[in-house]
């Protein structure tokens, strides 16, 4: 099974933007609760006696609202707008660098215990932007830092804060090394930070890749699981059916639901587990309370677990097992069809030699009889009249047993068709010919021939000839006798634009065929003339399909049967 291509092409690119957006509002809400915190432990500090700069209350209740305000109303836009993520966040980032430098200005520069804070910008720059968001952020940072420094340096300090020790502008030495150290420690940071989302983003795409892999190899598996035809079930270690395909459902008539959590053993009682890899047989009663015949086979389902305990095939599988089961109701008929149908072959094989082995005795019988007769007649006596009725009968019965050998030779030894093109009314008159040779030809018949000199036909003709007499034959010895009436027709009918067909009808006014017994009147030796041998039609029929061809029969507008033969015409 081909998986089909994947048609939407920019799913990573999305996939990446929509983690994007969350982390940005990751970011927006943790800015939030940094600052809340930074309120509480300033108002902390202003609560005891600790040597530290704090903003004054009104102040810090400002800038808190400020930052507040600026990130509520930044979610909102970036929800609502169609914004670059990438450019948002980079805007977010030197808006939280610009938020850290003013808390250090105005508690204490150089000596604020607020300046760690610039690690949020830094990091989340790094994360969010793992190639340049974190140098951008310490860059940022470090000019920022340095002005604050430079402001100190120059003892420029806010009007509001009147304290003495924050008075405390360094020299130009210190406030160097200063920034160094803060500007080489933000670099780092960023470079750390950048390396490490870099790592984090391998592996959430090498994740992301193994769950897209997983999430197709398991449809790949449920959809061959669903689509084999062979029923799968599976149970576990208390023997219940812990799942099953679409198969197995078919097969029992059970629908999934009816299955799972239910006890193997009392759905399948017939199923007895003996040897593994073993197919074996069951008998097995649907929903529907209709019997079946399944074959089956199982194995022992070895899980997680037991691969992780390294456990043989031996040791207990605490009875969970893979069953696979298949419908063998039309495999066993079929396989019984085609014994029994070896045995007539082996029988036929046999009653051929056996029939072909008559033969010579019937003619030789029939040639004696036939010597016996004509010296008998010559003589005139009571006596030799009794022994001419005598040697009649011989002839008689000899004669309708070799035609009951030659039919049976006939069905037992096809022969192979020979096609030819030859016109049908003339094979027709042949048999016409000789069946008004023999005595049973009834004087009082009335023969419809419903066809043309131009009707032609692709057959083989000495079957035809066959066929045709049969037929004849039959519906004679049906008709109504003393009124017997018969019609045979021909056509050619076109059933498609590059096929056409030769069909022939031959119908009689006798009692017609029984309702039911339509396909048992072709079966061997079912007749229901006193002195048929019931080949006749059998014959027919054998021969039709050697030709490809159809018989139908059904009732006649004259009264008796109709057999309808068809014949395929060759295609251009």
């Amino acid at each position: 099974m081909v998986l089909p291509p994947n048609n939407n092409q920019s799913s990573p690119e999305k996939t990446i933007e929509k983690l994007l957006v969350t982390q940005l509002l990751w970011m927006l809400l943790l800015r939030v609760i940094l600052y809340t915190l930074i309120l509480g432990v300033s108002a902390y500090l202003q609560s005891g006696s600790y040597n530290v700069v704090v903003l004054p209350p009104t102040l810090l209740f400002f800038f808190i609202l400020i930052v507040y305000t600026t990130s509520i109303a930044s979610s909102l836009i970036f929800l609502q707008t169609d914004i670059n993520p990438h450019r948002f966040g980079l805007h977010q980032i030197l808006l939280d660098t610009v938020f850290v430098s003013v808390l250090i200005y105005y508690t204490g520069g150089s000596s604020s215990i607020f300046s760690p804070i610039y690690f949020f910008p830094i990091i989340s720059g790094g994360f969010l932007l793992p190639r340049l968001g974190g140098l951008i952020a310490a860059g940022a940072a470090t000019l920022q830092y340095a002005l604050v420094l430079l402001l100190e340096y120059y003892r420029v300090f806010p009007a509001v804060l009147k304290i003495p020790f924050y008075d405390n502008g360094q020299d130009s030495q210190a406030t160097l090394n200063l920034f160094a150290v803060y500007g080489l420690v933000f670099f780092l940071v960023a470079i750390l930070s950048s390396l490490f989302a870099g790592r984090l983003r391998k592996t959430e795409d090498a994740l992301s890749d193994s769950v897209r892999e997983f999430d197709q190899l398991s449809l790949l598996y449920k959809q061959i699981f669903d689509d084999i035809s062979t029923g799968i079930i599976t149970t576990d270690s208390q023997n219940r059916i812990s799942s099953a395909n679409n198969a197995a459902t078919q097969i029992t008539g059970y629908p999934i639901e009816d299955l799972l959590n239910k006890s193997f053993n009392a759905l399948f009682p017939n199923i007895i587990f003996t040897l593994t890899g073993l197919r074996h047989a069951a008998e097995f009663i649907k929903k529907d309370n209709t019997k079946t015949r399944i074959g089956y086979s199982y194995a022992n389902l070895k899980t997680s677990d037991d691969i992780d305990n390294n456990l043989l095939a031996t040791e207990p599988s605490k009875n969970r097992k893979v069953i696979t089961i298949q419908d063998i109701s039309e495999v066993e008929r079929l396989e019984k069809q085609m014994q029994q149908a070896e045995k007539l072959a082996a029988i036929g094989q046999m009653s051929a030699g056996i029939a072909h082995d008559f033969r010579n005795p019937l003619t030789a019988i029939s040639g004696s009889a036939q010597v016996l007769a004509n010296e008998i007649n010559l003589q005139n006596s009571p006596q030799q009249t009794i022994n001419s009725e005598l040697i009649t009968i011989i002839l008689r019965e000899s004669n309708r047993l070799s035609n009951t050998v030659s039919d049976f030779l006939k069905f037992a030894r096809p022969e192979h068709v020979e096609y030819d093109w030859f016109s049908f009314k003339r094979c027709l008159d042949e048999v016409i010919e000789v069946a008004k040779a023999a005595p049973t030809w009834p004087d009082t018949i009335q023969l419809e021939i419903l066809t043309d000199e131009i009707v032609d036909i692709w057959a083989d003709q000495y079957q035809l000839f066959t066929i045709l007499n049969h037929l004849l034959q039959n519906a004679l010895a049906f008709a109504v006798p003393g009124k017997e009436r018969i019609r045979i027709t021909a056509k050619e009918i076109r059933i498609s634009d590059y096929m056409d067909k030769t069909v022939l009808t031959i119908e009689d006014n006798g009692p017609g065929i029984r309702i039911g017994k339509e396909e048992k009147i072709f079966e061997p030796f079912y007749t229901r003339r006193v002195d048929g041998t019931g080949l006749g039609l059998a014959i027919v029929k054998q021969m039709m399909q050697e030709h490809n061809g159809s018989i139908e029969v059904g009732s006649s507008p004259l009264g008796g049967a109709m057999f309808t033969i068809s014949f395929p015409l060759p295609q251009e």
